[in-house]
């Protein structure tokens, strides 16, 4: 991992402004503190420039594409604008689409329902469920966790070489949501190509991150979200190659993918579909959300990457220290502690359930992460060594406090993370680990929850006192 010296880190502390940075909570032990949002991997905060950008756009909102009006034309305009913006931002080829999703998961599963007639797909068992599920009614082969990146591409290529003849597609992530990895992307898609395959990557935990070039990782697609790149408003991006969204079915069908519509002499109905983008974005199109997209787009790239990831890297460094002091606490990897990495780092703590420290650093120090299986059940269970077991919401076990963890911890951060938050989470593991919670905890509805009963308000009360003492 980077070190970097005390000149080079004070050159990066700065974090983008986002919204919420300024947010108090309350704490279960009594007071307010400031929000540490530590769940970037999730859903991260709005930048303040995008923010600011969607709120000077809202008061010209109009219909796109059909519209006669000033302010159809402007929204128009405005929506392919950002379109160009977003092939920009991910280095397009010309002749790419850039079609507006819903999310990461509704790219990749518009991406499926694209396939060619009898196409085979290659995914990893370690993909998040957004780009392990939606080829189920696919010919799909699932690949078996590498634990290298080498043995990654030497397991891609070994499934490819035993493929029958005909169209392919591997699906493959740029960072994974759960220990922030990164893949060998370009040397997947060199082995995809060299046996005659497609691509796709799933950058939603990559492109925040990162600098995502079509051209040089060299995919023939491209998924994000909008949620995860600071533009929470509902937009996600499939972006590559035109010819089998062409040749498909419109993924909705409806207005705006139709290019022209008659009624047939025996009743029925003709339908000439639209080439472009527009075949895959029947109805009216989430305007804000693209313009909001476009914007977070158009703020990384003139921050500029270089910083952003030499900034994360010192973020990384910090927390990765701050838990290596923590006997108790095992780090999740498959790539092992050298792997390069995003800011996404999952760990289980011996003594802990996951869901009972993760309840106790939320009341006791407003500090927000994830824990649960992140949904990415294969990959977390294989990094755990653990068997299924009944899932809560979105993969968080069932258990109370002091049981075992059949789950992990997350925490996440990005580009609006302040020094102080990273360092709230480490000093909280570290106390919470030593020292024991100051409140009584419960299960509810599958989750640990403070006990807000007289009993537990009175034996945390307790607790603190003894704390202070």
């Amino acid at each position: 991992m980077s070190v970097l010296t005390a000149a080079a880190a004070s050159s990066v502390r700065t974090p983008l402004p986002v919204l919420g940075r300024d947010v108090t909570v309350p704490l279960v032990t009594g007071g307010e503190v400031t929000y540490a949002a530590l769940d970037y991997a999730a859903s991260a905060p709005a930048l303040q420039r995008v923010w600011d950008d969607v709120a000077a756009y809202a008061p010209y909102y109009g219909s796109v594409h059909r519209g006669a009006g000033y302010l159809s034309q402007l929204s128009t305009d405005l929506f392919e604008k950002a379109r160009t913006t977003v092939a920009e931002f991910l280095d397009c080829r010309d002749g790419d689409q850039v079609v507006f999703t819903r999310s990461t998961t509704d790219s990749l599963n518009l991406l499926a329902a694209a396939l060619p007639a009898g196409c085979q797909v290659f995914v990893f068992e370690t993909e998040h469920h957004a780009s392990l599920l939606p080829w189920r009614n696919a010919d799909v082969t699932y690949l078996d966790a590498p634990r290298t990146p080498e043995q990654a591409v030497a397991t891609l290529e070994r499934a490819l070489a035993e493929r029958e003849q005909g169209p392919a597609l591997v699906c493959v992530t740029g960072a994974s949501n759960v220990t922030g990895e990164l893949w060998p992307v370009r040397e997947l898609s060199a082995a995809a190509h060299a046996h005659g395959a497609r691509i796709v990557l799933d950058a939603a935990q990559l492109a925040p991150h990162h600098p995502v070039s079509v051209r040089e990782l060299d995919v023939d697609w491209v998924a994000f979200s909008g949620h995860k790149l600071y533009a929470p408003f509902g937009t996600g991006v499939l972006a590559g190659r035109a010819d089998w969204l062409r040749a498909a079915e419109p993924y909705l069908a409806g207005g705006g993918a139709s290019r022209k519509v008659a009624r047939r002499a025996d009743g029925g109905v003709d339908v000439e579909w639209h080439d472009s983008a527009a075949r895959h974005e029947a109805g009216s199109p989430n305007v804000i959300g693209a313009h909001a997209v476009a914007s977070a787009c158009k703020a990384l790239a003139e921050e500029g990457f270089d910083r952003l990831v030499a900034r994360e890297r010192y973020l990384i460094r910090k927390v990765r220290e701050g838990l290596a002091e923590v006997p108790e606490v095992r780090v999740l990897s498959l790539f092992g502690d050298d792997a390069p990495r995003v800011g996404v780092i999952s760990f289980v703590v011996e003594g802990w359930n996951s869901s009972h420290l993760a309840a106790a650093l939320s009341a006791e120090y407003g500090i927000g992460v994830r824990d649960g299986l992140f949904c990415a059940h294969p990959l977390v269970r294989t990094l755990l060594g653990s068997e299924p077991q009944i899932q809560g919401e979105c993969g968080a076990p069932e258990a109370a406090p002091g049981e075992k963890s059949l789950n992990a911890i997350r925490v996440s951060f990005g580009a609006g993370t302040p020094d102080e938050h990273v360092e709230r989470f480490v000093g909280a593991v570290k106390e919470l680990v030593t020292e024991g919670a100051r409140w009584n905890y419960r299960t509810e509805d599958g989750r640990c929850v403070p006990d807000t009963s007289a009993a537990g308000a009175a034996a945390g009360t307790a607790a603190a006192r003894t704390a202070a003492a």
